[in-house]
């Protein structure tokens, strides 16, 4: 073999291997069989994106920055499960939406999770009560748990009687309101309402909701 076939030789052989990448640069598995890409803290974040109905800036600040810096990925990776990303940076909040396609066949991964009526009045006053302040010029609105129950109660049946029952599911409003992060209670039964109370009830349909009970109210009176 020439010197110059030697050569062609020795450049081809390289040329169909790859390097071997040093060991400390492969990536590392998290668990056996680990196929994933992601970080493990970014991982995280996403779990928690599907898990929960919110993450909140204020809550979770390290997971804020973590979405941040890895929003476009994360939300790719929604997107392949048909779930829309939505990262609202004034309120400091991020949330998904179900995409919904009348031209695309879209399998429903995510379930509607209505508010039951009680949920439903606690919030109406909750929107309320910040509407009103932030238009006052207030830079947070609070409300006292008493003060939330006596105007909640005014929009059951005044037939039922069963106050105890009632106040109960008041209560239990407020604390599925509080475990999304609608509501923090600073301290013993004063609770400071969230921004994410807007993007829970819009204007308009805290505007419907509000005729509703108007009429409601009227009709029974």
């Amino acid at each position: 073999m020439s010197e110059l076939e030697h050569d062609d030789w020795s450049t081809g052989a390289a040329a169909g291997f790859i390097d071997p990448v040093p060991m400390e640069d492969d990536p590392t598995e998290l668990f056996p069989g680990d196929t994933g890409t992601l970080e493990a803290d970014v991982r995280r974040v996403l779990v928690q994106l599907l898990r929960r109905k919110f993450l909140l800036a204020e809550k979770n600040p390290a997971q804020w920055r973590t979405l941040l810096e890895n929003q476009q990925i994360i939300e790719s990776r929604m997107h392949d499960l048909f779930i829309r990303l939505v990262v609202d940076h004034e309120r400091g909040v991020a949330y998904k939406q179900q995409v919904r396609s009348s031209e695309l066949d879209v399998p429903i991964l995510l379930r509607d999770e209505s508010y039951n009526r009680a949920e439903t009045l606690v919030l109406v006053h909750l929107r309320t009560v910040f509407q009103r302040e932030r238009g006052s010029g207030e830079t947070s609105a609070r409300v006292d748990i008493e003060e939330l129950e006596q105007t909640v109660l005014t929009y059951f049946d005044p037939e039922d009687h069963n106050l105890a029952r009632t106040q109960q599911e008041v209560r239990g409003a407020v604390q599925r309101l509080a475990t999304e992060g609608l509501l923090v209670e600073e301290s013993a039964g004063r609770y400071r309402i969230t921004p994410l109370v807007e993007v829970v009830l819009s204007t308009e349909k805290l505007a419907e909701l509000q005729q509703w009970l108007r009429e409601r109210n009227e009709a029974t009176a």
